[in-house]
């Protein structure tokens, strides 16, 4: 159980830990897409937090739930039930209307001066009504549960719950939208892609590297195709040797049959190089042989926000360091 808590903390959603959290006993989200919209009516502007507010209200959204979600005015004071919708409002420039988020936030450092309101699995109710937020921010999987709770409290609540890198462009323009700040949004986006970009194009004519990525242990787990680890891997120039679908338990059996050439995990659950290497079977494997096992900063990799493409530049320097400085 430690274990999934650690991986719902730095994930800031359930989504990617579905076989895990099933394991463990924790309920996760959907795997696929995000295609929240937007609609405008009439235009509504005022000074709220980060500066003044130039989004049209009141808005429409549709949000990663499929449900519609009408937002009156730019919210002034916001509450965040996942460390990655946080780091969006940070991105956003929007951090100081916050007035509430979990235990689990620990992005960026000013977070531990923001009011608690229970934990990621758990939220305070209570809490979060004695915040007075304008609107709740919440995610999929487990927090599904308290969904019609946190409706009771009379105030918007939006589902932000990307599956993919196109669901987090999605997730920002939205958060963007509702904040009034549609072009720090653009902004935000932009530099991402154009990141993504330098990425690809440093890796330009370079052959995949098999690679296997552990998000468990004991028991093993790992992302297969349709998951955002997944699709940064190939990013990053990787080809996984998982053709499993979603998050998925794995023998080592069948790991000695894959032989990834690289072996990456998030540091939480391989620890370093050397405890791995003295797992039962584990010596038989050709990355573990030639050194080639990497740990990765779990909150780059695993948390869909802003600082996604820095995981796939992390990713991308342990599979191909000789472009990569």
């Amino acid at each position: 159980m430690a274990n999934a808590r650690s991986l719902l903390k730095r994930r800031g959603t359930a989504a990617a830990v579905v076989a895990l959290v099933a394991a463990l006993v924790v309920s996760a989200g959907l795997v696929g897409g995000c295609s929240g919209t937007t609609s405008k009516a009439a235009t509504s502007t005022g000074t709220t937090g980060a500066g003044k507010a130039v989004g049209t209200f009141p808005l429409t959204i549709t949000d990663d739930a499929s449900r519609t979600v009408t937002i009156e005015s730019a919210p002034a004071r916001i509450v965040s039930l996942a460390p990655a919708n946080t780091e969006i409002l940070y991105a956003l420039g929007v951090f100081d209307r916050l007035v509430g988020v979990t235990t689990y936030d620990d992005y960026p450092a000013q977070v531990k001066d923001v009011a608690k309101v229970g934990d990621f699995m758990t939220p305070n109710l209570e809490a979060i009504a004695a915040a007075k937020p304008d609107v709740v921010l919440v995610t999929g999987g487990v927090q599904a549960e308290t969904l019609g709770k946190l409706e009771e409290l009379g105030v918007p609540v939006v589902v932000i719950d990307p599956q993919n890198l196109e669901g987090v462009y999605t997730a920002i323009a939205n958060v963007s939208e509702i904040c009034g700040v549609p072009d720090k949004g653009m902004e935000v986006i932009g530099k991402m892609k154009s990141d993504l970009a330098d990425i690809k194009s440093k890796l330009a004519g370079a052959e995949p590297v098999k690679a296997f990525i552990e998000i468990g242990w004991n028991p093993l787990f790992t992302a297969g195709p349709g998951t955002l680890l997944d699709e940064l891997l190939s990013a990053a120039g990787g080809a996984n040797v998982v053709s499993e679908k979603g998050y998925v338990g794995y023998s080592v059996e069948q790991l000695v049959k894959d032989q990834p050439e690289v072996y990456l995990g998030t540091l939480s659950s391989i620890g370093n190089a050397e405890s791995l290497a003295k797992r039962p079977g584990y010596s038989a494997l050709t990355a573990v042989k030639n050194g080639r096992v990497y740990g990765l900063d779990d909150n780059l990799v695993s948390r869909p926000g802003p600082r996604v493409i820095e995981g796939v530049r992390l990713i991308a320097a342990s599979l191909h360091p000789s472009l990569f400085n």
